[in-house]
């Protein structure tokens, strides 16, 4: 096989994931999409493992041992991340980035940066 088939698959995948990391707005796909993009880099490293020790005649498979370590980074990153989404929804009632971001930013009001106009914080103490 090519090397350019794995590629490609590779390369689709990847912005399949780019494109739900920006595009979604629930935490959960957000955090399905990240999968994505790491099965895909996952993909490419095995891909190119096994390209260079057909020409090196190398049998490290260095690629291969990487694709199991980020497989294992990866699923605690998944159980941290579906914890914290947990721990957001159960306090805040939603998993939606746009809301939990204003929440966020609206709250407390007194603090030098909360959106309103200094003339306006002058008139209202005066």
């Amino acid at each position: 096989m090519h090397l350019a088939y794995p590629a490609v698959l590779s390369a689709l995948l990847f912005a399949t994931g780019l494109y739900g990391v920006l595009a979604r707005r629930n935490a959960i796909l957000v955090l399905m999409s990240v999968e994505l993009m790491l099965n895909a880099v996952n993909l490419n490293l095995v891909a190119f493992d096994v390209w260079l020790s057909r020409a090196a005649r190398d049998t490290l498979h260095s690629g291969q041992a990487l694709t199991l370590f980020t497989v294992a980074v990866a699923a605690a990153e998944i159980g941290i991340g579906l914890a914290i989404v947990l721990a957001v929804y159960r306090n805040r009632g939603t998993s939606d980035i746009d809301r939990l971001r204003d929440t966020a930013e609206g709250h407390g009001g007194d603090g030098p940066d909360d959106g309103t106009p200094a003339a306006e914080k002058a008139e209202a103490t005066a």
